[in-house]
């Protein structure tokens, strides 16, 4: 008589590439205790499939298709709470790690990490722990020691989730039509983040916002 099978934990992605999708797709089913139930590019694709397939756990990226990857996290969090969101992206872990497990994420991984650190993300964050990079766990670690500051360390970190993304991709030179389309907002409320951003960092004008944002998108490229 055959042994049986164990269960295999069902992995939903949602991510805006399909050849990354499914790479990892791929990557995913060569383990004998892990298979992909699902692939959406969007938040509401990703909500439809959570309800429709109830996956062990949900891989979300930052950047998806008319949206955030953050808000997402946010929005399964307050419906299916116990469900485990494991973030994988290429944005850089320093600036939205912390933000992600603020959201109810349990772990970050970057895209660019070997094949094993992705696995061992997803199969920690299957065991209700939290997975972060050794140099990401140290800096929230010494966080908390310290205990929460009264006023943030950098003005960046005064920004909202969706100022942050408006921010970056203007650092990016995209303009304000095209963030507005990839967002799916309209131009009047991309005018209204800028606003709230240039008083948050106070800044003068749109001109030294501009600026501020293509610098400080540098200075991150080059760390």
């Amino acid at each position: 008589m055959a042994k049986p099978q164990p269960e295999k934990s069902r992995i939903l992605i949602v991510d805006d590439h399909p050849l990354f999708r499914e790479g990892l797709r791929q990557m995913i089913d060569r383990n004998a205790s892990l298979v992909v139930c699902g692939q959406v590019p969007d938040a509401p694709g990703a909500m439809r499939a959570v309800a429709d397939l109830k996956p062990d756990l949900v891989l979300v990226d930052i950047s998806l298709e008319g949206g955030s990857g953050i808000d997402l996290v946010k929005t399964l969090k307050a419906k299916y709470d116990e469900l485990p969101v494991l973030v994988i992206s290429m944005h850089d872990e320093s600036l939205y790690a912390e933000r992600a497990l603020r959201a109810g994420a349990l772990g970050y991984v970057m895209k660019n990490e070997p094949a094993r650190t992705v696995k061992a993300a997803i199969h920690k964050v299957l065991g209700g722990d939290i997975f972060l990079s050794e140099k990401m766990s140290t800096s929230v670690l010494a966080k908390l020691m310290r205990g929460k500051p009264e006023h943030p360390v950098s003005p960046i970190e005064q920004l909202s989730d969706r100022e942050l993304e408006v921010f970056q991709m203007m650092g990016e030179g995209k303009p304000t039509r095209q963030i507005a389309e990839e967002l799916e907002l309209t131009i009047p409320t991309i005018h209204s983040f800028r606003n709230r951003i240039k008083e948050k960092l106070q800044l003068k004008n749109s001109t030294e916002l501009m600026l501020h944002a293509m610098q400080w998108v540098r200075e991150r490229v080059t760390q």
